[in-house]
């Protein structure tokens, strides 16, 4: 069992293809630096300096404490086995939808500038019908599904590099009761503060009843600065915000009315799985639990390692507060 700091366990029986053990020092450095370079490239997809410039930004321009957070992303991603995080443990297909029926996300279109545009049913999500690590698990699952899959293709249909997305929080049905999920929330929102730095733009938080002020004064002090930032709450449904930065057909359903309430149409209702963005999710996850992924002796990442390995990349001296 690999368990982060953050709580999360992943709880995998391995099923890869074990490293043979190497004692020699050039076959263990040889380790270090492919699987180094295999965690780079799944974190930068192709560009590396729009990934230094994320953890820079998060970081307020300071080099030394990117290069620290960059580090301890990548121990991260090594120790949870996060790239291969599609390899299992696999759900049943009802554990799925359980996991979905009680986590409401979807993708409900792109925004005027090609980011793909979440829609989040926080107030009407219960997350009480699997176990937590489930729910964190698929939370990862969807970001890496974003950063894999959404993006890329976001940047080859526009022609540059779209590294972000939005995000449309849904507080309709919010009750008190809700805190009871603070603790799962929290160590989400700490992933993806954490690993995912800069990956979302804006969140807009809309349907906001007026229970939403006294979870908000105990949710708000436990975020972080730059998320705070990025937080606009919303008049009601906030369609006429919305429609600044997407089209129509890109609100999600609950934006589109007044409440929110959810669709029978399952092309409408973004969090059905008979929805595009679900079906495909679920595919891709099929075809990745099928692949043989493998292991390495590689246990932890160090600060001379990763710049070693980042200078094969990109100018490191090219990179400052300026840049970003």
């Amino acid at each position: 069992m690999r368990v982060c700091s953050h709580g999360f366990a992943l709880c995998r029986e391995s099923q890869a293809v074990q490293v043979s053990h190497r004692s020699s020092g050039r076959a263990v450095e040889e380790d270090f630096r492919g699987w180094c370079s295999y965690c780079l490239l799944n974190m930068h997809q192709g560009y590396p300096m729009e990934t230094l410039k994320r953890f820079l930004r998060a970081r307020d321009g300071n080099l030394a404490n990117a290069n620290k957070m960059l580090v301890d992303c990548l121990n991260w991603r090594i120790q949870n086995e996060i790239d291969n995080i599609f390899g299992g443990p696999k759900l049943s297909r009802d554990t799925y939808r359980m996991v979905r029926d009680s986590q409401l996300i979807g993708l409900s279109g792109y925004s005027k500038k090609g980011l793909p545009v979440f829609a989040i049913g926080v107030g009407q999500s219960t997350m009480d019908k699997a176990f937590v690590h489930h729910y964190i698990q698929s939370h990862i699952q969807i970001n890496e599904y974003r950063d894999h899959v959404l993006l890329p293709k976001a940047t080859e249909r526009h022609g540059r590099y779209i590294g972000s997305c939005l995000k449309v929080l849904d507080m309709s049905g919010l009750k008190v009761s809700a805190l009871s999920q603070i603790k799962v929330l929290t160590t989400m929102a700490t992933i993806d503060d954490l690993n995912y730095p800069e990956k979302t733009e804006t969140y807009f938080v809309v349907n906001a009843p007026y229970v939403f002020s006294s979870c908000w004064k105990v949710v708000r002090p436990l975020l972080h600065e730059r998320t705070k930032r990025k937080i606009q709450i919303l008049q009601g449904s906030g369609t006429d915000e919305l429609l600044k930065v997407m089209d129509y057909s890109a609100l999600p359903h609950f934006c589109k009315r007044k409440g929110s309430g959810l669709s029978n149409n399952g092309s409408e209702n973004c969090y059905s799985l008979d929805h595009e963005f679900h079906r495909e999710l679920y595919e891709y996850i099929k075809k990745q639990a099928s692949f043989i992924r493998c292991s390495t002796t590689v246990k932890q990442v160090t600060s001379e390692g990763v710049i070693t390995e980042l200078h094969k990349l990109v100018d490191l001296t090219k990179i400052s507060s300026a840049a970003i």
